[in-house]
């Protein structure tokens, strides 16, 4: 059994062959551990949860049950993503959750950046339970843990289990086989098991996703501006040569006017975070390219409907946090 202490002499893994040597090592301790029992794996469709999956299936195939839960607060096409690389081309069993009206519904009319944690936290809790008991045998449960996770867990930054609080009667053993890794060899391990690369490299979401972006009290309607308004700016950004370690939109819950087709409008504003960091305890804004920030306003303000101004946040952390909430 695998210790929670990354040994002295491990090799970082950076090449492909490094990373179809610790694959293959995976297996075989896979295999060991679960033998003919069945797991089940909470599917985020983020790069740690992704690999682990990968890794599972070439293990141990259709033993493993993933469950994506779709809380109404991912990016698009997101959930399309997992259904196809897991659902379709890997054959996966994925059972596939849609949840967005149970969330957005308990979201409705809360403005609190922690109450509205809490209750993201405790509804994704709830849904994976009750999937949960409606399978047989389950005896292992699979985490996307990685070493940082560790780390932060023994400093007592935050605890490391990605799916903490699961009632007693689901006790789980846990199966974690990238808990030695760091995000980095995480990725690479990821390229060697043929995952796409948008998935592999995905940029860091937080776990309550859109939730956060779409600050105060979520409307439907301004989450799904947001949605559009994110995907054009993950688009535009991501062809730059070399891009930021981070960038996003948030849409704030307040409006400004505006004019369209000659007419007043009072629609929201849409404001872009573009960031470099080593560790996220400090942060540098990125400066855009001007060229770049013309053709996001552009495309923004005509192709999202409800947004008619966009905004750069150049503030550094500190004092800013990444995140608006």
């Amino acid at each position: 059994m695998q210790t929670d202490v990354r040994p002295a002499e491990m090799a970082r893994i950076n090449t492909p062959e490094l990373a179809l040597a610790f694959i293959q090592k995976q297996i075989e301790s896979i295999r060991t551990q679960v033998g003919d029992g069945k797991v089940l794996l909470a599917l985020s469709g983020g790069v740690d949860s992704s690999v682990v999956a990968a890794l599972l299936i070439k293990a141990i195939g259709k033993q493993l049950t993933c469950v994506h839960v779709n809380h109404g607060l991912l990016r698009k096409g997101e959930p399309e993503q997992v259904i196809k690389v897991f659902g379709e081309e890997l054959g996966a069993n994925l059972v596939y959750v849609d949840a967005t009206d149970r969330f957005l519904d308990k979201l409705a009319g809360v403005s609190d950046p922690e109450a509205k944690r809490k209750i993201i936290g405790k509804e994704f809790i709830d849904v994976f339970a009750e999937e949960a008991r409606k399978l047989e045998d389950i005896r292992f449960l699979a985490q996307g843990t990685i070493y940082p996770d560790i780390l932060e867990s023994v400093a007592g930054v935050k605890a490391h289990h990605n799916v903490g609080g699961l009632p007693e009667d689901l006790n789980f053993e846990l199966v974690e086989p990238v808990k030695l890794l760091y995000k980095d060899e995480v990725r690479v391990v990821g390229e060697a098991l043929g995952l796409p690369k948008g998935m592999v490299y995905r940029q860091p979401f937080p776990g309550p996703g859109l939730g956060v972006r779409c600050t105060g009290a979520i409307t439907r309607d301004r989450l799904e501006a947001l949605r559009e308004a994110d995907a054009i700016v993950r688009e535009e950004i991501g062809k730059l040569p070399q891009v930021p370690w981070q960038y996003f939109c948030v849409v704030p819950d307040f409006k400004t006017t505006g004019i369209r087709d000659g007419k007043r409008t009072f629609d929201w504003p849409c404001i872009i975070r573009a960031i470099d960091t080593v560790d996220v305890v400090e942060v540098t804004p990125v400066h855009l390219p001007y060229e770049l920030i013309d053709r996001l306003v552009k495309r923004i303000t005509t192709e999202v409907p409800g947004i008619s101004r966009v905004l750069v946040d150049f503030t550094p952390k500190p004092p800013a946090t990444v995140e608006w909430e």
